[in-house]
C-alpha cells in the first residue's frame, strides 16, 4: 500500500513554499496568491480555508511569542533577585550576631566604623559574586544540555548557544553589586555597635 493511499494525501498539500524574486515585494505577492486561491477554491474574502503568510509576518509572530517569554523570564528573574537579596541580608545579620564580640575587639583596638563597614560590605559582595557565579554555571549547563538534546532529537543545530564574555562579566558584576546593596543595612548595624556592648554580647 502506498503512503498516499494510507494517509489520504494524494494531491493534497498542507504547506506550499514560494520563493520570491528579488524585484517582487512579498506583501504584493501574498495578495496575488490570495486572490488566485480564492478564485480557484471559489471562496469569499474572510471565508478562506487557507492562510498566506510572508516571512515578515512569521517573524512578527515569533517576536511576539519571544516578547511574552522575555516578560515572563524578567518577572521570574526579578523575584529571584529579590529573594537572593533578602537571603544575603539575612546571612549578613546572622554573621554579625555571631561575630559581635569580634567587632567589639576590633573597635577596642582602634578599628574605625568605616573599616568595619567596608569589611562587611566586602563580605556581602563576595556572597553576591558567588551566587552570580553559581547562576552562570547552572545557566550555561542547562542551555548546553538543551542544545545537546535538540541536536540528538532533531538531528539539526536549530539551537546554538553562544555566550558573550562581556555578558558574563556584567552578570557577575551585577550580582556583586546586588550583594553589596543587600549588605548595607547589616554592615551599618555592625559599624554602629558600641565596643563595650559588643564585648558584653553573649
Amino acid at each position: 500500500m502506498r503512503q498516499d493511499q494510507l494517509f489520504g494525501t494524494k494531491n493534497e498539500y498542507s504547506t506550499i513554499l514560494v520563493k520570491v524574486s528579488p524585484n517582487v515585494k512579498p506583501a504584493d505577492l501574498a495578495e496575488t496568491l490570495k486572490k488566485k486561491l480564492r478564485r480557484e477554491r471559489r471562496e469569499k474574502v474572510g471565508e478562506e480555508s487557507f492562510q498566506v503568510q510572508t516571512s515578515d509576518q512569521i517573524l512578527k509572530s515569533v517576536n511576539t511569542v519571544l516578547s511574552v517569554i522575555n516578560s515572563v523570564l524578567i518577572a521570574i528573574a526579578s523575584i529571584a533577585l529579590f529573594v537572593g537579596g533578602v537571603g544575603i541580608m539575612n546571612t549578613m545579620y546572622t554573621s554579625i550576631l555571631e561575630r559581635t564580640k569580634d567587632i567589639g575587639i576590633m573597635k577596642s583596638i582602634g578599628a574605625k566604623d568605616s573599616q568595619i563597614l567596608s569589611i562587611f560590605l566586602f563580605e556581602a559582595g563576595i556572597y553576591g559574586f558567588i551566587g552570580g557565579a553559581i547562576g552562570v554555571i547552572l545557566g550555561y549547563s542547562i542551555s548546553k544540555g538543551a542544545e545537546y538534546v535538540t541536536v540528538m532529537v532533531l538531528q539539526q543545530e536549530l539551537l546554538v548557544i553562544h555566550y558573550d564574555p562581556v555578558l558574563i562579566i556584567g552578570a557577575l558584576s551585577f550580582s556583586s553589586i546586588l550583594g553589596i546593596l543587600s549588605g548595607i543595612l547589616p554592615a551599618r548595624q555592625a559599624a554602629n555597635l558600641e565596643p563595650i556592648e559588643a564585648l558584653r554580647y553573649e
